[in-house]
């Protein structure tokens, strides 16, 4: 009997798949990669399982960063298997040569991206010969098993999804097509003068950048300007309200964004004007009017990333990982990806029924609102949210008839807020009473806007009532409730005060508003009509600019720091790049839009496949001739002049295309030949970097380092002195530094905080070169001669160990787990603690307990498995000893009996000790702790130094002097222990 194959995604779906249609097809019968029953075989892929590549023929494997090999552009695209998957795919492929399988059904997610997934496994089952059989469309907005039967009643053909399938071709050939050349381009033209320097370049991800380093450009440049604002307290009989001066016939100056009716530009004017009101009879005159703020409209992917990036602090990715899981786990949302902000005009018994679903519900503090909605009957046609001209292959995110259960504190944030939203449409606008009063005293005039809730319709939903006053309310701006004045009423100014401020730069990209820029094709729009009729040629989709902009932080071109997108040095020198070389299919964010644009007519056929990938072609050709044919010395743009002079000659030091070099005594010459790359290992220096650097003539421990063969590493970096040269030099310093106990050279350390005590000895640790030691593991003026051998790494297995990480360690044995250590043999990363281990007498690796994959055995309930000691990882010592060969095993009393005494349990403490702590023996830990307890309990802390313990009479016996610092404790308690 014939069947169909149905090739979900991802397993999750394919699972739901079956446990849909099991009521109508029949069950279902459990395979390794597939379920199958009479009718169908359901199996997934698990995201890509094919990507496309260069034929052998044009493929380069050797040269392939040189000019000479470029432009690649192969005439077709052959396919490969993604590595990791290759297992999974051999069985899909299985599946879809079966002889009894006579068509395929497309389960992939609804959208241009789950229809490549489908469209490259069905190319690679066929080989050389097309598959030949004929191929249907599930395409889904909901993962209800409703919505999935639904959606198997009305399989879309072949031919409906043909555009769909040429755009999603089109989007991975053109970005292979410019990915490739553009990199290889970029990074041959920077790896000219020796070095690799790797340069990657993207369609999407590059105008992406540019459109964040022409903000921090802005920023850079920006200079503050000087301004006055006047505000006023002016007396009526019914009490006071405040004003701000402003001036009545100002008008918009389209050259200076930051003049404005309330800003006086001198101290001198803006302080006439004070003592001119200060004290005199004003008039007043006001104008009140109603106004209404309608609900904004339902949520698309972007929108619900910018106001999840807004309230929570969501990176877009997360919540797109969370509306993701909320979709396809819990059934609770529609489908996420989607760039419509409308639903179709036949869904309105839909939106009822979910009324209903949530009305209820448990969510108490929503659920009134449903019913409200329901009683009031909000839910009625509206162009405003039912349109189908404005929906694309997908609707807005709204919520499902399913209520889910079980959600992490993340997922319920953002159903709620997709709930809260989905209510606000329905509801009527919020209605405001505003008053706009103008109080004149001698020629002056002052504005007063009082902005009052009436009816809080909508806001109702978020919290805010009629009765309050509107949120984020300041002195002489809207949002204050305004105390009557009486008609022809005389008001007298109290007090006038100038207010002296300063303009401020643009505020940097916060993932909200550069996900907005991007939907604007690099212009931030705020009006949402606008903002919707621009977004079909923004930059990327919906789907995509999580990706995107997590990208650009991987390759180390941005940094998130709190909710701000900073770029780096290397992002300005891929844009100094692309600005210098006249590549503005690269660069600017408009061009790059209108590609997008592009895709969009041809998922609608408006445009062919062939007349797409020609252009993108011309532009890829047109990248590589530039950077090729270009042949000056250096690539003009706007270099910085460094603070620091030059350590040789104390002339300028300039930034250049590719260097930081000398320019002599007055900024204009050659100078003195110092000079030093922007880029060593392929890490870009960043500006604060470099002039400390320049200045110390050492920075470090800096990660993002590459080896010529490509692996990472961390190291510090140092200017020396070439006699050879007689000038400095860039240098790698990897800690190798002389050892002082070997050469006698006596260390100071004076002038430095120590990090805790040392769990050797109990001296002090300090840092020294590369490394954290004991103050008594090198000579100094106090001991010449060197008694204790602490010492552990700044940098483990390229791990930077910051000092206070250390400083944790020796105050309680383990430092937190930290996640950027490299294995030696395997080059993958690992997480670990860095934990003192005192029977081996050094610091070692500490990994988290693994959750046991294993139900514990029926013969023992209850019983608690015997905790094991954290996994170390960490080279044997020295002259260990040979395994010892196996015994047989003592009976069960014998080795109780036998049991090995705890390492540093069983010490005796002395008369003096015991005076404090009592007289039972005791670990080494344990004592220190009995020492705080007593401390604490005696107030033995010295005020003004915490670090320093006062001896009251017991303790004066043990530690020998009226004061120790907390550094000598453990050292002291050493000389008052002995093993029993």
């Amino acid at each position: 009997m014939a069947k169909t194959l149905v090739i979900a995604e991802k397993p999750s779906v394919a699972q739901d798949i079956v446990r849909a249609l099991t009521p109508v097809a029949g069950k279902f019968d459990k395979h390794d990669d597939y379920f199958e029953n009479d009718t169908y075989v359901v199996t997934s892929a698990v995201g890509h399982l094919v990507e496309i590549q260069a034929p052998e023929e044009f493929d380069v494997k050797r040269g392939k960063w040189s000019f000479a090999h470029l432009p690649v552009i192969p005439p077709y695209f052959d396919l490969k298997p993604v590595d990791k998957t290759k297992s999974r795919l051999n069985a899909v492929v299985k599946l879809a040569k079966r002889k009894d399988v006579a068509d395929l059904v497309n389960a992939c997610d609804a959208g241009r991206e789950g229809e490549l997934i489908f469209r490259l496994i069905q190319q690679f089952a066929g080989g050389a010969k097309p598959l030949d059989k004929p191929v249907r469309r599930l395409w889904l907005q909901s993962m209800t098993p409703q919505a999935i039967r639904d959606g198997f009643e009305k399989l879309r053909s072949d031919k409906q999804m043909e555009g769909l399938a040429n755009a999603a071709r089109s989007r991975s050939e053109a970005d292979w097509l410019v990915g490739i050349n553009g990199t290889r381009a970029m990074t041959a033209f920077n790896s000219r003068d020796g070095g690799f320097f790797l340069t990657t370049v993207g369609r999407v991800q590059t105008p992406t950048l540019a459109v964040v380093v022409e903000r921090e450009e802005q920023i850079r440049k920006f200079v503050s300007r000087d301004y006055w604002e006047i505000h006023a307290s002016f007396l009526a009989e019914a009490g006071e309200y405040q004003a701000k001066w402003f001036d009545p016939n100002w008008k918009k100056n389209p050259d200076d964004a930051e003049q404005k009716a309330d800003r006086v530009w001198s101290q001198r004017e803006a302080m006439a004007i004070a003592d001119a009101v200060r004290g005199k009879a004003a008039t007043v005159t006001e104008e009140s009017k109603p106004t209404t703020q309608a609900s904004p409209g339902l949520f698309d992917l972007t929108s619900l990333q910018r106001e999840a990036n807004g309230r929570f602090g969501y990176s877009a990715k997360t919540t797109l990982a969370l509306a993701q899981s909320l979709y396809e786990r819990h059934k609770a949302l529609t489908y996420p990806r989607t760039d419509s902000r409308h639903l179709p005009e036949d869904y309105l018994p839909v939106v009822r029924n979910t009324m209903g679903m949530l009305a209820g519900s448990g969510m108490k503090h929503l659920a009134p609102f449903a019913q409200q909605a329901m009683d009031d009957g909000y839910v009625k046609p509206s162009k405003r949210i039912f349109d189908n001209a404005k929906v694309s292959d997908h609707f807005a995110i709204i919520p499902t008839l399913q209520a889910p259960s079980g959600l992490s504190d993340a997922e319920q944030r953002l159903y709620d807020l997709v709930v809260r939203r989905f209510l606000s449409v329905f509801f009527p606008s919020a209605e405001f009473l505003v008053t706009t009063r103008i109080s004149q005293a001698v020629g002056h005039s002052f504005k007063t806007e009082g902005k009052v809730l009436v009816k809080p319709g909508w806001l109702a939903i978020w919290g805010k009532e009629a009765a309050a006053e509107v949120e984020g309310a300041k002195e002489g701006d809207k949002g204050q409730s305004l105390v009557p004045v009486k008609p022809g009423e005389m008001v007298r100014a109290e007090t006038v005060e100038p207010r002296g401020l300063k303009t401020r730069p643009p505020a940097r990209y916060s993932e909200a508003t550069l996900l907005t820029a991007m939907e604007g094709a690099g212009k931030f729009i705020e009006d949402d009509e606008l903002r919707e009729a621009m977004q079909e040629k923004g930059l990327g989709t919906p789907a995509t600019r999580a990706a995107i902009i997590e990208g650009l932080i991987n390759e180390k071109y941005m940094l998130r720091e709190g909710r701000e997108l900073i770029p780096t040095a290397k992002a300005f020198q891929l844009m100094t790049l692309l600005r210098g070389l006249g590549v503005e299919e690269l660069s600017r964010p408009e061009l790059t839009g209108d590609w997008e644009y592009k895709l969009a007519q041809m998922e609608h056929g408006k445009l062919s496949r062939d007349e797409f990938m020609r252009e993108i072609a011309e532009m890829t050709k047109r990248i590589v001739r530039k950077a090729k044919e270009y042949d000056r010395d250096t690539v003009p743009g706007d270099y910085a002049t460094l603070q620091t002079p030059c350590p040789n000659c104390g002339g300028v030091v300039k930034e250049n295309y590719r260097r930081y070099a000398c320019t002599g005594a007055k900024g204009d010459a050659e100078g003195c030949g110092f000079s030093f790359t922007k880029i060593p290992a392929g890490r870009a220096f960043e500006q604060d970097e470099v002039e400390q650097f320049l200045r110390d003539k050492r920075i470090g421990p800096l990660e993002g380092f590459r080896s010529k063969a490509g692996w990472p590493f961390t190291a510090e970096i140092a200017l020396k002195y070439s006699d050879e040269d007689r000038n400095w030099k860039l240098e790698f310093d990897f800690g190798k530094e002389d050892n002082p106990a070997e050469t006698g050279e006596l260390v100071d350390f004076g002038g430095q905080e120590p990090l805790g005590a040392c769990p050797k000895c109990g001296a002090r640790v300090f840092e020294f070169g590369s490394n954290y030691v004991c103050e008594k593991s090198v000579p100094t003026p106090q001991q010449p001669a060197p008694s204790c051998d602490f010492k552990s790494g700044k940098v483990i297995l390229q791990q930077p160990v910051a000092r206070e990480q250390m400083a944790k360690l020796l105050a309680s044995g383990k430092t937190d787990l930290l996640d950027k250590f490299v294995s030696m043999r395997t080059r993958r990363p690992f997480k670990a603690f860095l934990a003192w281990d005192g029977e081996a007498g050094k610091v070692n690796f500490e990994f988290e307990p693994r959750a046991s994959k294993f139900p514990p055995r029926k013969g023992a309930p209850g019983k608690p498995a015997a905790k094991e000691p954290a996994a170390r990882y960490a080279p044997a010592a020295k002259g260990a000893a040979k395994k010892a060969p196996a015994k047989k095993a003592a009976p069960a009393k014998k080795a109780a009996a036998k049991a090995p005494r705890k390492p540093g349990a069983g010490l005796k403490p002395s008369p003096q000790l015991a005076a404090v702590i009592g007289a039972e023996p005791v670990a080494r830990t344990e004592v220190i702790k009995k020492l705080w307890d007593y401390i604490k309990a005696h107030g033995l802390q010295d005020a003004q130094n915490k670090r320093a313990i006062n001896a009251d009479d017991k303790l004066l016996a043990v530690f020998g002097k009226p004061q120790v610092t907390m550094f000598e404790l453990a050292g002291i308690v050493g000389r008052h222990l002995s093993a029993e």
